[in-house]
């Protein structure tokens, strides 16, 4: 990280000539501006620079969408105050002469807009510090890489792709070896960046990858997922290659994010375990993950292609149970002692990490304030229990759910219920509106 005054040092001696400024959108994408690095040091670190308030209110193809109350025409589409946070002020050494930093977004009154998604975790990191507790989380984000452009890839329609390995490639370091440029210029480019690269390995899936972080203090994390997804697709069109973050992007198995959770004492003491088991405190805060995910899977799964993941036997969770080491359940209870975490498998490559770790947080807190009992760990094949809670189906089951949350009002408030039950419902009727291959192969000569 870099502080203002070294920014500053940078830009007298033309080491960096341009400062990007990134918000967060409600898809988890970097958006914002790329600024004159003088005009950055000189205006903008004292006032901030402002913004369309539609980067809150569009669908995935930057559409702007009727019916949100944080903007629309009826509104004017005015400005919002992108305010930068020096916290996260880093050079991005995979782009020349160019440092970044992240933003929150307020009104012109200074108040923040409580529907962006950064804005979301900041007030759930809040609810957790007022009981003396402080959240850790790791992402462990998937990847499929192939040989063509995202140019070439547009053209042909994303089919009929080249992985960039022609077999599965799951701890192989011998297959990863002829994507280890690519991985290398990720590792190394982040961690130039300020984060902390722990690992590479291949996955299941033709070409799929996964490169892990430390884990760290909740925001931090979230602000580090959303610049790696975005600096890696970058890194890989430098090198001509493209890759995916989409949940399901064929039959195989699907991109995961599994999300990595702890809380310890504000004197930084983990309080999950109680020797080998976990504490009281630790069953509540299981009990509350277990009891709320099928309410805030809007925040875990949010688009039409996320629930495809969720098929028995694909390591992705059908069944609401949590288990000791057991990668079959929902909810996965690794590590001992000090490293003692809850693994959260319903997410997959697509996820907002602000979204969802404000989930994780809300429902964590939802057991622990009431104490919430949790149920004997599983054992065994969780796809094959008829008795469990389930995953929901679809993303119309997983709205329904969502709006019908008393926890997801109370935690959130009915602002961002409303808000992110809409974005649901802009990403249904979309689907519902398009014709598929699907319906031309079974429909165009035999019907």
């Amino acid at each position: 990280m870099w502080s203002a005054e070294q920014l500053r040092a940078r830009v007298d001696t033309g080491e960096i000539d341009t400062v990007i400024l990134a918000m967060t959108d409600m898809q988890g994408r970097l958006q914002g501006k790329r600024l004159h690095a003088r005009y950055f040091v000189d205006e903008v670190l004292r006032h901030g620079s402002e913004a369309c308030n539609y980067l809150l209110a569009v669908d995935v193809e930057m559409t702007p969408v009727a019916g949100y109350d944080v903007s629309g025409w009826e509104r004017g589409y005015g400005d919002f105050v992108l305010t930068p946070d020096l916290a996260t002020l880093r050079p991005i050494p995979w782009l020349p002469g160019t440092a970044l930093v992240l933003a929150d977004v307020s009104g012109h009154d200074g108040a923040p807009v409580s529907v962006s998604p950064r804005q979301i975790l900041r007030k759930q990191i809040a609810r957790l510090t007022e009981r003396g507790l402080i959240p850790y989380v790791g992402t462990e984000l998937e990847f499929i890489v192939f040989q063509e452009t995202f140019e070439e890839a547009q053209i042909k329609g994303y089919r009929g792709l080249t992985p960039a390995n022609g077999y599965n490639v799951d701890y192989s370091l011998l297959g990863t070896s002829r994507v280890e440029p690519l991985l290398r210029a990720i590792r190394l480019g982040m961690a130039g960046a300020g984060l902390e690269p722990e690992s590479a390995k291949g996955e299941c899936n033709l070409g799929q990858h996964e490169i892990a972080f430390k884990y760290a203090e909740a925001l931090r994390t979230a602000d580090q997922h959303a610049l790696y997804k975005h600096g890696a697709k970058e890194i890989a069109a430098q090198l001509g290659l493209s890759l995916t973050f989409m949940a399901k992007p064929n039959q195989r198995e699907g991109n995961s994010c599994h999300v990595h959770f702890s809380v310890r004492s504000a004197a930084g003491e983990p309080v999950l375990a109680r020797g080998a088991a976990l504490s009281k405190l630790g069953e509540h805060f299981v009990a509350g993950l277990l009891a709320t995910t099928a309410e805030f899977s809007v925040l875990y799964a949010p688009n039409i292609n996320s629930y495809k993941r969720f098929q028995p036997g694909s390591f992705a969770p059908t069944a609401l149970r949590w288990g000791r080491d057991n990668r079959t359940c929902a909810v996965r209870l690794v590590g001992h002692d000090q490293s003692l975490r809850a693994e959260h498998r319903l997410p997959g490559g697509d996820v907002n990490p602000y979204l969802a770790i404000a989930g994780l947080i809300a429902g964590a807190l939802h057991g622990i304030d009431n104490e919430l009992e949790l149920e004997p760990a599983f054992t065994g094949n969780a796809y094959d229990d008829a008795t469990a809670q389930r995953v929901p189906a679809t993303l119309r089951e997983a709205q329904n759910r969502w709006l019908s949350s008393q926890i997801a009002a109370e935690a959130f408030g009915a602002d961002v219920v409303k808000h992110y039950a809409h974005a649901a419902g802009v990403e249904l009727a979309a689907y519902e509106a398009a014709v598929t291959d699907w319906e031309l192969v079974r429909g165009f000569e035999r019907l």
